[in-house]
């Protein structure tokens, strides 16, 4: 494993790009799940699906997750995103940070979503919502508020991750 693996995750709309992007910014090995590590699968099998494209299909490649925390390469590797099947791979991580947000902010980010963007529709945005309202599909960690700017909130996850 890396020397310390950690997981960013949290709900639709509740910073995890940006603090990707951040965190990257400031010189840590950083993994975008969403786009380096998900495919649409069955979250049980890791089988992909054909033709489906769904919130509850979004899967993280096992093999991959596992494969980059075993590298000894760097110091800490913080892997963000959401995944339907992080219970597969949730051993590897020193730490799970769980990004979390009040309802009226989630709106007012949801509203600035593009019609192409997960949450640009109104059926996706309502869903965004019950799943916000549920914690459903999330994992247990440590919450980190993120209604606030996003420097503060990077902080507080190196704080957590430099601890």
């Amino acid at each position: 494993m890396a020397k310390r693996n950690y997981l960013v995750e949290g709900g639709s709309g509740t910073g995890k790009s940006s603090v990707f992007r951040e965190l990257r910014r400031r010189g840590y090995k950083a993994i975008d799940g969403d786009n380096e590590l998900a495919y649409q699968g069955d979250p049980e099998t890791g089988k992909r699906t054909e033709g489906v494209s769904s919130h509850e299909h979004h899967i993280w490649d096992v093999d991959r997750v596992r494969e980059i925390a075993a590298s000894k390469a760097d110091e800490i590797a913080v892997f963000c995103g959401g995944s339907r099947n992080f219970n597969k791979f949730l051993d590897i991580f020193d730490k799970v940070i769980v990004l979390d947000v009040d309802t009226e902010t989630l709106k007012q980010r949801l509203a600035g979503r593009t019609a192409d963007d997960w949450g640009g529709n109104e059926a996706e945005k309502e869903k965004i919502l019950r799943l916000h309202a549920t914690k459903e599909g999330i994992p247990k960690g440590m919450v980190i508020d993120t209604a606030r700017p996003l420097d503060e909130v990077v902080d507080a996850i190196v704080k957590c991750i430099e601890a």
